[in-house]
């Protein structure tokens, strides 16, 4: 879970998971179907009171992660951008036409684990949606100059990105914490790739070749729909897409023996920023380690914390403390960022911070206060869901995780299970100086003068 408050043949033989459940009694309210193409494409159909809309999410099971080969960073992102280039069959201005007629809302995002393309529209124009929908991903279609074209914007938002410190943070955070594990590269990806990307036009082809295919993708529709009718449309433009082979060789990360720790010098005047932040578990449905420590991102650093409190509040050292720990397939990062008014405070706030995930490797949090931040999780999560877009946003992760709506029932009902017991255990487990990387980022001296 985020930070709380804050991607084989014609004829098709359904195998069917979940039609007609209610979830009576159970975190999710919508019933929803889940139907598996014999092509390997998922799709997830959540009927809602959201009259003549749908959400159409498109999940693909790609991201920075898949990204094995070495000088081949940044592609996940990079096919974000160009699978809004045209296909075989739709020029991008035709497509772009088509979504304006219909008055969509359409966009894309790319993380570490998955690329979702998203858009919002009246039921009515869900067929011509579909069509337009399935062509780029079946038949994706772009010239060497036109991949040149956006490789270079890939470049410029690269360095657009690059002058925010906090994005130099993270990426120096991610290559000081991970040494064989693909989390060592942001999704933007490394920058000597990324410059490189325009001589790589051959590559492309195989990458998308590789990845955009039914089994890594799930199409989840959200709104004014029923599982026939998207059952039916998801046959007649998709059935056709044909199943890959391919599948990537993550290597897992080993064990850090010791702390790691970075400092960058920032060449112009800016606040200055510190991250620590430890080696912390995958997403998991059945173990409580995620779930546990996720109790943790409100109580130790949310604004009703005591370090918020103190840092922000009472000594106004800091003017920012966010968390970041999200629910990744492999083993991700706890981490929580400070921005320090005076670099002279910077070793002070530091410390404050490893203070406090020390603290809570010894200390037991009350039971009151447990089952308060339970009953804000819950319900935090349940007040977010006000559009069928808003459904579809939150349940996209999950898919991409595992497929399934149930998954999120399944994380809800660990919640309900978490004692003071197991977060003080897993916080034991993890947060240890050896599972620990702390990265600083200050203008250089001679730039304060």
């Amino acid at each position: 879970m985020k930070s709380f408050w804050i991607a084989a043949g014609c004829c098709l033989l359904l195998m069917h998971a979940g039609f007609g459940q209610t979830n009576s009694g159970k975190f999710f309210p919508y019933p929803y179907s889940t139907d598996k193409l014999t092509n390997g494409l998922t799709l997830v159909t959540v009927p809602t009171e959201h009259k003549n809309l749908i959400a159409l999410y498109i999940v693909v099971r790609v991201g920075s992660r898949n990204e094995v080969e070495p000088g081949k960073s940044g592609f996940a992102h990079f096919f974000e951008h160009m699978m809004f280039r045209g296909s075989e069959h739709f020029t991008s201005e035709q497509r772009d036409a088509i979504m304006k007629k219909a008055g969509a809302e359409s966009n894309a995002y790319t993380s570490d684990d998955r690329t979702v393309y998203h858009a919002l529209f009246s039921k009515d124009d869900l067929d011509e949606i579909l069509k337009i929908e399935s062509d780029r991903f079946q038949h994706l279609k772009y010239s060497e100059p036109d991949y040149k074209t956006e490789a270079l914007a890939v470049l410029g938002e690269y360095n657009k990105n690059s002058a925010n410190p906090i994005n130099k943070l993270f990426e120096v955070l991610r290559e000081r914490a991970f040494t064989v594990h693909t989390y060592k590269h942001t999704t933007m990806g490394f920058i000597q790739d990324i410059e490189d990307m325009p001589n790589e036009y051959e590559y492309s082809h195989q990458f998308y070749n590789r990845y955009y295919r039914p089994e890594y993708a799930a199409v989840l529709m959200v709104g004014d729909i029923t599982r026939e009718q998207a059952l039916d449309l998801t046959k007649k433009y998709f059935g056709g897409w044909k199943a890959g082979d391919y599948k990537a060789s993550i290597p897992p990360e080993p064990p850090q023996k010791k702390t790691q720790s970075a400092s960058v010098d920032w060449p112009s005047p800016t606040l200055s920023y510190v991250v620590v932040a430890y080696h912390g578990p995958a997403f998991s449905e059945v173990r409580k380690d995620k779930a546990a420590l996720d109790f943790l991102v409100p109580i130790a650093f949310g604004e009703n914390s005591e370090l918020y409190q103190k840092l922000v509040l009472k000594e106004q050292k800091v003017d920012m403390l966010e968390p970041s720990f999200e629910d990744q397939a492999d083993p991700e990062l706890f981490g929580i960022v400070a921005r320090v008014k005076d670099p002279a405070d910077l070793d002070y706030v530091r410390d404050e911070l490893i203070k406090t995930f020390e603290r809570f490797s010894k200390e037991n949090i009350p039971q009151v206060k447990v089952d308060e931040t339970r009953s804000h999780i819950r319900y935090g999560t349940a007040l977010g869901w006000q559009s069928a877009g808003d459904i579809a946003g939150f349940l996209s992760p999950y898919i991409a995780l595992s497929g399934n709506p149930e998954t999120v029932n399944r994380v809800f009902a660990l919640y309900n299970q978490v004692t003071p017991k197991d977060i003080l255990e897993n916080a034991k487990k993890y947060f240890t100086p050896e599972n620990r990387v702390v990265v600083t980022l200050a203008t250089k001296k001679e730039e304060r003068k």
